[in-house]
C-alpha cells in the first residue's frame, strides 16, 4: 500500500526526496526543496503558522494597491486637515472685508482675488471646507447609523415591523430632496449646520435601510447562522457577532459614496437659499453670491465650484475603491 503523502522526507548532501504520491520518490536539489517547502508552509500554501485571511483584511490589501483609493484618500485627508486647522494655510479671517476691493483680480497675499464685498475668495474658500466636510460627515453618520439600525432589524425579525417599514420607506422615496429642502428648510431661521443635517437625515435614511435590510436577509440565511441559532444564541449575539460583520460591507460603500452626494446637496440647498445662511461661510453660498458677477469677476465663481467639485469627486472615488475592494465578484 502506498506511503502517505510527505512533501519533504529528507535531506541527503544537497538532495532531497520527495514522495510522488504513487509510491514513488523522486530527487530535488536542495533549492528545489526549499521552494516547495516554501510553497506549502508559506502565506499562500495553508501552512500552520498561515493566518486566516477575512474580507477586511483582503480588501485592506487591495486597496492599498488601488491608485484611485491613494489619491482621493490624500485628498480627504488634506481636506480634513484644513477643516480642522484652517489657519495652517489661510491666515486671515473669512469674514474681513474690503467694499475698496470688491470683485478685484488676483493680488500679492490673495491669489483668489476678492469677491462681491470684498472678502478674500482664498480665504473663504478655506474656510469653506470645514463647513461641507462637517455636513457631509454628520449627515453621513447619521444616516448611516438611523438606516442600519431600523433596516437590519427589519431585516432579521421580518413580519409585521418589515412591512410596516417597507412602506414607511416608500412614502420617503416619494418626497423629492431639492423640493422638501425648499419646504422643510425654508422656516429655519438658524444659521448652524445642523438643521442642515437633520434634513439629510430625514430624507437620505430609507436608501440605507433597503441596503442594509437586504444585505442582513442575506447574511441570516447563511449556514453559520443556521448553526448559532441551533446551539441556541441569542438574537442580540446573532445580530451582532455573526450578522453584522458579514452584511456591514454595503452599508460602508453606499455610505462613502452618499457622503459626497450630501456635500452637493448642501451647497446646492445653500445656492437656493434654503441651506447655510450668512455668516456660515460655505462654498454654496459664495456659489450664489458669485453668479450674478460670472462675467464681470468670473473667479468669485471658479475656486469655490472646483473646491466643491474637487471634493465631491474625491469621495465618490473613493466609494467606487472600496466597492470594488468589498465586493467579491469584483476579484
Amino acid at each position: 500500500m502506498p506511503e502517505p503523502f510527505e512533501p519533504l522526507e529528507s535531506y541527503d548532501e544537497g538532495r532531497a526526496v520527495a514522495s510522488t504520491g504513487a509510491g514513488g520518490t523522486a530527487d530535488l536539489g536542495t533549492a528545489e526543496a526549499e521552494t516547495l517547502e516554501k510553497n506549502l508552509d508559506g502565506p499562500d500554501g495553508g501552512g500552520p503558522d498561515k493566518k486566516p485571511r477575512s474580507l477586511w483584511s483582503d480588501a485592506w490589501r487591495d486597496l492599498r494597491r488601488n491608485p484611485v483609493f491613494i489619491l482621493s484618500g490624500l485628498v480627504i485627508l488634506f481636506l480634513v486637515v484644513i477643516s480642522i486647522w484652517p489657519s495652517l494655510i489661510a491666515s486671515g479671517d473669512p469674514l474681513d472685508c474690503d467694499l475698496s476691493k470688491a470683485q478685484e483680480g488676483s493680488q500679492p497675499g490673495h491669489p483668489f482675488g476678492f469677491n462681491g464685498q470684498g472678502c478674500d475668495v482664498y480665504t473663504r474658500t478655506v474656510y469653506g471646507a470645514r463647513t461641507s466636510v462637517t455636513v457631509g460627515v454628520c449627515a453621513t453618520l447619521g444616516v448611516a447609523v438611523l438606516g442600519s439600525v431600523l433596516g437590519g432589524l427589519a431585516g432579521f425579525f421580518g413580519g409585521a415591523w418589515d412591512g410596516f417599514l417597507s412602506r414607511i420607506t416608500d412614502v420617503f422615496f416619494a418626497i423629492p430632496v431639492v423640493l422638501g429642502g425648499l419646504v422643510l428648510l425654508s422656516v429655519v431661521t438658524s444659521s448652524t449646520v445642523w438643521p442642515v443635517v437633520g434634513f439629510m437625515v430625514l430624507l437620505g435614511w430609507p436608501q440605507i435601510s433597503r441596503i442594509a435590510r437586504g444585505s442582513v436577509i442575506t447574511a441570516k440565511q447563511n449556514d453559520y447562522v443556521q448553526a448559532a441559532r441551533a446551539l441556541g444564541a441569542s438574537n442580540s449575539r446573532m445580530l451582532l457577532r455573526h450578522i453584522t460583520p458579514n452584511a456591514i460591507a454595503p452599508v460602508i460603500v453606499v455610505a462613502t459614496i452618499a457622503l459626497g452626494t450630501y456635500i452637493s446637496l448642501e451647497a446646492t440647498l445653500s445656492y437656493l437659499g434654503v441651506g447655510l445662511k450668512p455668516p456660515t461661510v460655505s462654498w454654496g453660498i459664495d456659489i450664489s453670491s458669485a453668479s450674478q458677477y460670472v462675467r464681470n469677476a468670473p473667479h468669485m465663481l471658479l475656486w469655490p465650484a472646483g473646491a466643491l467639485a474637487i471634493t465631491v469627486l474625491a469621495f465618490i472615488m473613493l466609494g467606487d475603491a472600496v466597492r470594488d475592494a468589498l465586493d467579491p465578484k469584483l476579484r
